[in-house]
């Protein structure tokens, strides 16, 4: 998902917030899925360094690149709920 698709979601989310459909999303809870996030790009990173050679290496990559994009996501919610 790109940040133009994700932008549309979180205008779409002020509008149900506004019409009192939606749970106001506090910067705190967007940093406690960042934390997750962080971690799980540095378990992945290990693992990675741990067998470069292993067989699951593309999976494993595959998963961090993932993991980096859902990071970048969430820095750009909690930047737009500041």
């Amino acid at each position: 998902m790109g940040l133009k698709k994700l932008a549309a979601k979180v205008a779409e989310y002020q509008d149900r917030l506004a019409a009192g459909h939606a749970s106001k999303i506090e910067p705190e809870h967007v940093e406690r899925v960042l934390e997750k996030l962080r971690r799980k790009e540095a378990d992945l990173r290990a693992r990675l360094a741990s067998d470069p050679v292993d067989a699951e290496c593309e999976d494993l990559q595959h998963k961090l690149k993932v993991a980096r994009e859902h990071i970048e996501r969430a820095e750009w919610l909690r930047r737009e709920l500041a």
